[in-house]
């Protein structure tokens, strides 16, 4: 038998006995009355002695009554607290825990309100009402005062009637929302408040007392165990978010770089080693990674072995390599070697591997290629390296191509398949400026800078040249697109200026590239970012240039006369026209 059945067995008896008692006092009255009219009478204290046992046995009663709703309390709250300490749901927990508190408290509504943890200001977490339902934030009807008092204070209030306590009587909530029964107990962690529980009852007076203060304090404390339990697991849980979104984006940085990256601690042991690194030293990952350079790169190990002590005396090192490699028989490798520090002392050793292997084939190539190419096109070569820096100035038509920018691909693309995909539409752009006698001065991200009539591609048609490549990457833009099964949408900008610019070798005596300066490239530039996606703008200048081409019925181009724009960095507009495939239109 569980012990609410012998209690209810207890109790049973108890009022069992008393109902029997008072009939045994009602016979006994009886009797008393019959015993006197014969001159006789019952002993002195029969009667009030009888009275006396049913009373004792009423508060018996009563007194059990009251100790068993108080042990089913206790119960309650020691499920509760069992489902604080099985979870980290925090808001699935507290509304199982509000709703128990309602329950055995009897209060109408319940609130937890938790100090935020960055403003430091009270705000509400959990609202529940008598039915088990959470309460809109327009149902929030509550004594602030009494809640800024427990939170400021960190003291339970309980009121039996709020109207007519003179401490809260005055109160405007008070008054408004005729609030009666209140009790609210801090949650404190530590010894500090870090919210409060409230609870109500606008209809009875007199509803909360001492067992209920001391049950709501109690669950009190293990819920504030359980609110900062949660909240630091929340707290390393996005710390674990932000490492591993840290480490993702570490290792797409490193699967998109293309030298190889190597890393490795004092004790020679790789502790980094990226997708380049694989692929040109023929080595998988997982053979390389904890173990030693020398074990899992001897080759490599054997070159730089006597550079090491260098680099952990905080020293960079090169070095060029041409070893054998499985799979992929003799390469030619660049290495630069760093040291890992930190602001104490060395941790260990960086190593950039460059594949130069390419390089060095298309040097000979192009050794080989001398003796066949016509000695015109081999001097035009031949006389980049022979310009000063700051080259020379001459008349030129410059083309920018956005081909397509990086935010209009999918989101989703891992970094080598946007890579891959951007590349595609760039071949694109740099097969017509080869195949229209141009030459490409630079790929930056998803855009083309193109010269023409440069020393290395001398032509009296650079402008319409320039616009024929132009109306080539438009055609061959949207056949890329219906090849890859996507949406006819011309994503493209096209500037195109002819002008006067600087055109030879910028850098330094050991490092130089060929390139153009001057205004004429930054005007290209500017037509470009101020055309709409699908656009090819040109210069009055690029057009007068190829006046007589554009106008001509038989190449069908379509010129738009766009009026006048103002540019940065120019004081005079600047007249500018649109190309279009179509019937020829003067643009006059």
């Amino acid at each position: 038998m569980t012990g609410s059945a012998e209690r209810r067995t207890v109790e049973q008896e108890i009022r069992y006995l008393g109902h029997i008692i008072e009939q045994l006092g009602g016979t006994l009255h009886s009797q008393h009355d019959l015993l006197r009219q014969r001159g006789m009478g019952l002993p002195t204290g029969v009667l009030s002695g009888l009275q006396t046992i049913q009373d004792d046995l009423t508060r018996l009663a009563g007194q059990l009554a009251d100790e068993s709703i108080e042990l089913e309390q206790l119960r309650a709250l020691a499920e509760t607290t069992a489902l604080i300490n099985s979870s980290l749901d925090l808001d699935q927990v507290l509304n199982e825990v509000m709703d128990t508190v309602i329950a055995l408290t009897h209060a109408e509504r319940g609130y937890i309100v938790l100090r935020d943890e960055d403003t430091g200001e009270m705000t509400f977490r959990i609202a529940r009402n008598l039915d088990r339902e959470t309460i809109d934030e327009g149902g929030f009807i509550v004594s602030r005062t009494i809640v800024d008092e427990v939170a400021r204070t960190g003291q339970p209030v309980v009121t039996t009637n709020a109207q007519s306590d003179p401490r809260f009587s005055a109160q405007e909530s008070v008054l408004i929302y005729a609030l009666r029964s209140i009790l609210c107990v801090p949650l404190l962690v530590k010894e500090e408040v870090t919210g409060v529980v409230y609870a109500d009852n606008r209809i009875k007076d007199g509803l909360f007392g001492e067992k209920e203060l001391s049950l709501l304090v109690a669950f009190a404390g293990q819920a504030a165990a359980a609110i900062e339990n949660a909240r630091l697991f929340r707290r390393a849980q996005i710390a674990l978010d932000e490492i591993s979104e840290m480490k993702e984006l570490m290792d797409n940085v490193f699967a998109s770089i293309a030298s190889g990256v190597i890393t490795a601690d004092v004790g020679e042991l790789i502790t980094t080693y990226n997708q380049a690194a694989e692929r040109i030293l023929v080595t998988p990952r997982d053979s390389a990674l904890g173990r030693g350079l020398s074990e899992a790169l001897p080759l490599v190990y054997d070159s730089v072995r006597d550079l090491l002590a260098l680099i952990y005396q905080q020293s960079d090192q090169e070095v060029e390599l041409d070893p054998e490699l499985p799979g992929r028989g003799k390469v030619n490798l660049h290495l630069k070697l760093s040291p890992l520090k930190n602001q104490e002392a060395t941790e260990g050793v960086a190593i950039v591997v460059d594949d130069l292997t390419e390089i060095k084939r298309r040097d000979a190539t192009l050794d080989v290629v001398r003796r066949y190419l016509p000695p015109t096109m081999i001097e035009n070569i031949q006389s980049l390296d022979g310009l000063a820096l700051g080259g020379e100035r001459r008349a030129i038509t410059t083309m920018f191509v956005e081909i397509r920018p990086f935010d209009t691909f999918s989101p989703n693309l891992r970094p080598h398949e946007l890579m891959e995909l951007l590349n595609l539409y760039l071949t694109i752009g740099a097969e017509a400026i080869h195949n229209h006698a141009g030459v490409i001065d630079k790929f930056m991200g998803g855009e083309i800078m193109g010269l023409f009539n440069t020393q290395l591609n001398p032509s009296e048609g650079h402008a319409w040249w320039a616009v024929q490549a132009a109306l080539r990457i438009v055609d061959d833009y949207l056949r890329l697109a219906e090849r890859l099964n996507e949406p006819p949408i011309p994503y493209y900008r096209i500037g195109i200026h002819t002008g006067v610019a600087t055109v030879g070798n910028v850098g330094s005596a050991t490092r130089r590239d060929f390139t153009a300066i001057g205004d004429a490239v930054n005007l290209t530039k500017r037509l470009q970012e101020n055309a709409r996606h699908g656009q090819v703008i040109i210069s009055d200048e690029t057009f007068q240039h190829c006046r007589d081409q554009l106008s001509d019925p038989a190449h069908e181009i379509r010129m738009l006369q766009l009026g006048s724009i103002q540019v940065k960095g120019r004081r005079q507009p600047v007249a500018i026209y649109e190309v279009q495939r179509g019937p020829a239109k003067s643009a006059d």
